[in-house]
């Protein structure tokens, strides 16, 4: 099986985590792209969908599905996304799309977040993959600086911007064995908007694709 047939059965589980006539949580990434296509199916079951970047919109909105805006939705019954890591306690590194800060915003609104990706994404502890942490434009420097301090290697995602007009660093060279602490230092930061670490919130369900079919687990809350 390819890493996509692997990304496909994971997005195609999660629908059994959708309810009917409610609104849901959707997210942004490749994995996710798999679950549009199938969500698409049932798409007259739902309400419609809460999108967490302007290219997810757009892939809902092809796909049949209709958008609305969180503040008139309302609390969401679940949120689908993927990860760019996963711990088997429901941490996750997120935002290599750039959707970091709508999607934890979303992640927060929602009763329940079912994370989809192939077995691959599965870590001991997050940090191969590095941190995207979005920043006001102004403070780049500033908060580059202090994340060196906290013995971090930040890179500007020079020529990207986010859907909210800030910028990214991308942060190399942590080992996050305490993911909660580190994502409390690092939202204290001045300019600061959000950090990628998703551990305070993390997810409920996890849906990992592998050659052996699908596994689930079902993390303790942090």
């Amino acid at each position: 099986m390819t890493q996509d047939d692997l990304k496909q059965a994971a997005a195609e589980a999660a629908l059994q985590y959708v309810e009917d006539n409610a609104w849901l949580g959707v997210g942004t990434g490749s994995t996710v792209d798999f679950f549009i296509e199938a969500l698409a199916k049932k798409r007259n079951a739902i309400k419609g969908a809460v999108s967490s970047s302007e290219r997810t919109t757009a892939l809902l909105k092809k796909c049949g599905i209709t958008v609305e805006e969180l503040n008139n939705a309302g609390d969401l019954s679940v949120y689908i996304d993927g990860a760019d890591e996963v711990t088997e306690h429901g941490a996750m590194i997120k935002g290599g799309g750039g959707a970091l800060t709508r999607e934890k915003i979303i992640a927060a609104a929602s009763r329940k977040f079912v994370c989809i990706a192939d077995a691959s994404k599965l870590k001991p502890f997050l940090g191969d993959f590095p941190v995207p942490i979005e920043v006001i434009p102004m403070a780049r420097s500033f908060v580059a600086r202090a994340i060196v301090r906290l013995g971090g290697q930040p890179e500007w995602r020079s020529g990207f911007t986010t859907d909210n007009d800030n910028a990214i660093l991308d942060v190399h060279g942590w080992e996050l064995l305490n993911p909660v602490e580190m994502e409390s230092k690092l939202n204290q930061i001045p300019g600061v908007v959000t950090v990628g670490i998703f551990a305070q919130r993390g997810a409920d369900v996890i849906l990992l694709g592998d050659e052996d079919g699908v596994r689930t687990l079902t993390p303790e809350t942090f």
